[in-house]
């Protein structure tokens, strides 16, 4: 049932991705309401893939990186669909939809069979620290999805640019904050499970070097005005760097996080 519903996800996903090219050619209603219903029902059928393995599995889907991945691609996929609704542009339904199939085809290289939780998994916290980490990776998904459609719009369009920036920046603020959440929460996690606040672990080291490339986007923005162009391409290049902490990190730098 799982890998059913995983298969008519993809299938979704890709019509949106093509429902989309359509509309960047003809930008008419008919193919933007398409493009939502289309996303919805990706939407419900992830959902329905998550719900499947957590009754299967008997506990949330938390265990390992298959899991993670699942839960930060239907984080992206949820926050596009509600960010739409005040933003009618093809090109960031078509980037949601083209980051979203990227993560699912990544995830597809992992192992996915259901385990029990590891016995440093087995705390009350890891809901607290998952949670907000999926949150945290999904808004900076949405930021890059942004930040890619800013550079690829008109230099003319210079009013839209502006929300568009503006909107950058929010959603930046929101992934930062959650991802400040998750940094404490994996803290005081690390001391009840290892006896240590921290431990340069690959993966906590790696999410101390994204809290600061946002911050310095954060800082850089408030103290210096960066705003357009670089700003989109500090988020671009946030990304890339969550990227790395989610999969680089945990295939080429194995630690105390390696849940595979």
């Amino acid at each position: 049932m799982e890998n059913q519903l995983m298969n008519l996800t993809f299938f979704l996903l890709l019509l949106t991705v093509v429902a989309n090219l359509i509309r960047l050619w003809q930008p008419k209603e008919v193919w933007n309401r398409l493009s939502l219903i289309i996303m919805g029902l990706a939407l419900l059928s992830f959902l329905s893939v998550l719900t499947v393995r957590t009754i299967a599995a008997g506990r949330l889907p938390f265990a390992n990186m298959y899991e993670f991945v699942l839960l930060c691609s239907c984080a992206i996929l949820l926050l596009a669909l509600f960010i739409r609704k005040t933003l009618k542009s093809p090109l960031f339904d078509l980037m949601a939809g083209v980051l979203v199939i990227l993560l699912l085809s990544l995830s597809s290289i992992l192992p996915s069979e259901l385990r029990p939780l590891m016995p440093a998994l087995q705390s009350k916290w890891l809901y607290a620290h998952v949670a907000t980490a999926v949150i945290a990776y999904g808004f900076f998904g949405l930021a890059f999805c942004l930040g890619i459609s800013y550079l690829a719009k008109s230099r003319d369009d210079a009013a839209n640019l502006a929300t568009l920036d503006e909107r950058i920046y929010r959603v930046v603020i929101m992934g930062f904050t959650f991802l400040t959440v998750v940094i404490i929460t994996g803290a005081v996690w690390a001391e009840e499970v290892w006896g240590t606040w921290w431990s340069w672990d690959p993966k906590e080291t790696w999410s101390l070097i994204t809290w600061f490339v946002y911050a310095a986007y954060l800082h850089a923005r408030r103290t210096y005005e960066w705003r357009g162009s670089k700003s989109a391409w500090m988020v671009v290049i946030g990304f890339m760097v969550v990227l790395f902490t989610l999969f680089g990190v945990s295939i080429l730098l194995p630690g105390l996080h390696s849940y595979m």
